[in-house]
């Protein structure tokens, strides 16, 4: 591994610049410890007394430091560079490193003009950190500069690859933890140089921050050797540099010499891609930097190391209003900083010091890519329904509802082709969730060696694929996050490995929508195939339809959850999930041949309205049904439809109706979300008094959940997933879970117990066809011919 040689380092830097960088440096680290401790007394310009330490001491010194070290180095090379840059903080705890840093250079202050800059506005600067009515002790949302909030450690790098994605001309330096670098998302992260195109994209400089521990245990990569570290980055195919040391001067003309060499090898390698096309992929350069955990913090507290350990991880002096020794030694701590030298005094930062920032939209604080909506451009979509399936007849088998999508995708990507601001990402499953169609106008993109076997692959395309729901889900969300828009195609059982994403970036929405001057970014749009009820083939292991359980966890205001019956449906709830702004959008759909239901005019407005009745399948107009039919999903309607064709063949005078769900939320009040239906237009689908059966696509109890305080809930039955699945047929999953339509009308016989005698004989013979199934699958290995060739009669 390269290191750099301090004596010819030490020309990099005069001793004047040397000096200032130095000083700016410290007064990032004063207003790091004055924002964990001050409440008063921001420049201590009186002794420190108990009265003007927060209550509360909260936050994390350990990283920071670091941090400060690197923003100033980058603030540096933007300048002399002439830089387009973003910062990304991996370890995000480390919080009053890049607010302090977006504070002096003045970005802060433009955003939050109450935050001024002078010792007021230190004051509040201070106060508000990890304070009620304050901002948070991460780089969360309402830090400006921000799109990575690093609360849950890992995909910092997924972000930075994902944000210069079609954006040629921008850097994210993006810092990574060693505690985060244990994480099997970021360890897998590292892979996404064989992605990155050097002509059509920006460039990612990962920094790998090595301070020797996490919260108490020392990390990893910090304890193993320099020649073994060098190997894994060499092997993972990136040229590392190591910078070493605890000597500030010397390691800011290190540093300062490493970030220029750094800089020259990016561009050198961006413009022999332009020049040359067909060079082999780049290796580009990555920085290791070690240094002491709470570094330029105390060195010993009651007698045991903190510098250096685990120990400063938080906050390292505690109990300074009720231990006068602690007091002191956080006085010593804040002045060994020299605050007077720093700022004038009316509380401002000395000029020459703000003078080594970056000017306007260069400020890593205020770059245009840290805020997307910004950047945001509305997609150019064709007319969705011209790709719909042309029925001859209601329920024609069409040839599977997401491969009629993958067309309308495909000419999503040519309408936005000169944008360049459309991704399709998803785990190596395009072509079996049967989005083939895009393969038609584009490739993946892909920067590894490709043989003359391989299909689809190319340098530069508009579909990425890495069998890591991690990367993808983190590719995309740096995608939207810097102003573009893209779709995630998934297996639905595996979307689960991204729960927690899902969950942070639903929580970012949340924030930065209630943030002025955050602007409104792309939706996140996840499509899931492969589903639960068409999973026969690969059995248990991939049967769960429980993400819809996490996504209605969320707040309402952020999430959606769509289940098309059929193709026209999918193509005009797709369209709508492009168009939208801010949301998470999740949309269930099936990849097999499958019954069409509704013409291209009939699917429009049922999914405008989200929810309906359909007149068609139902026979109670003009009267009041004896029975609703409610479905969810295209395998539920399929088994209902199917049920309430033998119910309305063996019984003529029951009055049926059935009732289609698309939008999920329909189902809650308007008082729990905004597109809920009130209670009397609920009513009047559901009735007050009727009964229910409900085939729901997934666990039966989240129906019940969004529905338990309407007034006829006591009435509702619902079958779904009861997580019973095996390698079997399709049919047989649904006679699994009871959720097929030999169940459902024996649902419907058991809540009509007026109906007479002859129910006795259709109970039991919808019971023997369930026997007769069971054998028939396990003789012939497929699903009965009256499964097989069902078709609609109404």
């Amino acid at each position: 591994m390269e290191r750099e040689n301090i004596n010819t380092a030490a020309e990099t830097l005069s001793p004047e610049v040397l000096q200032k960088i130095n000083a700016y440096w410290r007064a990032t680290n004063y207003l790091s410890v004055g924002q964990m401790y001050l409440w008063d007394n921001p420049l201590m310009r009186q002794p420190l007394k108990p009265e003007h330490i927060k209550p509360m001491l909260l936050g994390h010194w350990g990283t920071t430091p670091g941090q400060n070290f690197i923003y100033i180095h980058l603030n540096r090379i933007i300048k002399k560079h002439d830089l387009d840059m973003i910062y990304i903080s991996g370890p995000g705890h480390g919080g009053p490193a890049i607010v302090g840093n977006v504070y002096l250079e003045g970005t802060y202050s433009e955003v939050y003009p109450n935050i001024s800059q002078d010792e007021e506005g230190l004051q509040k600067l201070f106060k508000q950190f990890s304070f009620p009515g304050g901002i948070p002790s991460h780089v969360s949302p309402e830090c400006p500069g921000s799109i990575h909030e690093g609360g849950e450690l890992g995909y910092s790098l997924s972000h930075a690859f994902g944000a210069v994605f079609d954006n040629p001309d921008l850097i994210v330096a993006c810092v990574v933890g060693d505690g985060e670098a244990e994480t099997g998302p970021l360890a897998t992260a590292w892979h996404s140089n064989k992605f990155l195109n050097p002509v059509t994209d920006g460039v990612v400089l990962p920094i790998l921050h090595l301070n020797g521990y996490k919260i108490a245990n020392p990390a990893v990569l910090a304890r193993i050797s320099s020649e073994e570290l060098e190997q894994l980055f060499k092997g993972y195919g990136w040229k590392p540099y190591l910078i070493e040391g605890d000597n500030p001067m010397e390691m800011h003309q290190i540093m300062a010499q490493l970030m220029d060499k750094v800089i020259e090898e990016i561009k050198a390698i961006k413009n022999n891609a332009v020049e040359n096309t067909v060079a082999e992929r780049p290796i580009w350069p990555m920085i290791i930097l070690k240094s002491p955990k709470g570094w330029t913090g105390p060195k010993f507290v009651d007698g045991l190391p903190v510098e250096g350990t685990f120990r400063s991880h938080q906050v390292p002096i505690t109990g300074p209003t009720s231990n006068p020794e602690h007091l002191k030694q956080l006085e010593d701590w804040l002045k060994s900083y020299k605050p007077e030298e720093l700022f004038n005094e009316q509380g401002h930062f000395l000029q020459e010091l703000q003078d080594l920032a970056p000017k306007g939209n260069k400020r890593m604080g205020a770059n245009p890519h840290a805020n997307g909506g910004l950047l945001l451009k509305e997609l150019r979509l064709p007319d969705f329904r011209n790709y719909g399936f042309e029925q001859k007849e209601r329920g024609e088998t069409g040839p599977g509802d997401t491969k009629i999508l993958g067309k309308f995708i495909r000419d999503v990507m040519l309408e936005n082709k000169e944008q360049r601001n459309f991704r399709l990402f998803g785990p190596d499953e395009t072509l079996s969730n049967k989005l083939n169609a895009v393969f038609e106008v584009t490739n993946r993109q892909w920067e590894a060696p490709i043989i003359e076997t391989d299909e689809f692959l190319k340098k530069d395309g508009r579909v990425i694929e890495m069998l890591s729901e991690h990367q993808c889900e983190g590719w995309l969300e740096g995608y939207l996050l810097t102003g573009r828009h893209g779709l995630f195609n998934c297996y639905e059982a595996f979307i689960h490995i991204i729960d927690s994403m899902f969950n942070q970036h639903a929580k970012w929405l949340k924030v930065t929508a209630e943030l002025p001057w955050r602007r409104k970014i792309a939706s996140l749009n996840i499509l899931l195939a492969s589903h639960v009820w068409r999973q026969d083939h690969n059995g248990f292991t991939h049967q769960d339809p429980g993400f819809f359980d996490v996504v209605m966890n969320k707040k309402a205001s952020v999430i959606r959850v769509y289940l098309p019956p059929d193709a026209n449906c999918l193509l005009s709830v797709m369209d709508h999930c492009f168009r939208s702004e801010h949301y998470v959008n999740v949309v269930v759909a099936g990849k097999h041949p499958a019954p069409q239901w509704l013409s291209m005019e009939e699917a429009v407005i049922h999914c405008t309205k989200g929810i309906g009745i359909w007149t068609w399948a139902s026979n109670d107009k003009d009267s009041e049904p004896d029975v609703v039919m409610a479905c969810a999903g295209d395998v539920p309607t399929l088994e209902t439809l199917a049920a309430v064709s033998i119910l309305r063949e063996k019984l003529p005078n029951l009055k049926i109706r059935v009732v289609n769900v698309v939008d999920l939320m329909k189902l809650q009040s308007e008082k729990a979300h905004p597109h809920g239906l009130n209670d009397a237009d609920f009513d009047m689908l559901f009735t007050k008094t009727k009964p229910v059966i409900f085939a729901f696509h997934g666990y039966p109890w989240l129906i019940h959940r969004l529905t338990y305080n309407r007034s006829n809930h006591i009435n509702l039955h619902v079958r779904g997933y009861k997580e019973e699945g095996t390698i079997t047929t399709a049919f047989d999953m649904t006679v699994l879970n009871d959720m097929d339509r030999f169940h459902l009308v024996q649902d419907v016989l058991d809540r009509l117990p007026n109906l007479g005698d002859e129910v006795a004989y259709l109970k039991q013979e919808m019971q023997d066809k369930l026997i007769e199934h069971n054998y028939y699958i396990r003789k012939n290995g497929v699903d009965m011919p009256e499964i097989r060739n069902w078709e609609w009669k109404g």
